[in-house]
C-alpha cells in the first residue's frame, strides 16, 4: 500500500496551474510588462496569448488601469 501512495503523492505535488508566459496568467494582466507598447516587441501581451474565453477579463484589467489617476 505505501508504495502505491508514494508514487501517487509524487503526481499530486506536480498539480498547479502554469503559464508559459508571464502575461498568460490573467493575474498579471494588470503588470507593466504586460501593458503596450513594452509587452508588443516581445508579442507577450495578452490579447495575444489568451483564450478568446479570457478576453473579458483583459478588458477589465485596461479599464481599471486606465481609471487609476
Amino acid at each position: 500500500m505505501k508504495y502505491l501512495l508514494i508514487p501517487l503523492l509524487f503526481l499530486l505535488t506536480g498539480c498547479e496551474d502554469r503559464y508559459r508566459y508571464y502575461c498568460q496568467n490573467p493575474d498579471n494582466f494588470h503588470a507593466e510588462q504586460c501593458q503596450k507598447p513594452r509587452c508588443q516587441f516581445t508579442q507577450t501581451c495578452p490579447e495575444y496569448l489568451v483564450a478568446p474565453i479570457l478576453e473579458k477579463q483583459i478588458d477589465q484589467s485596461q479599464q481599471q488601469t486606465k481609471a487609476k489617476p
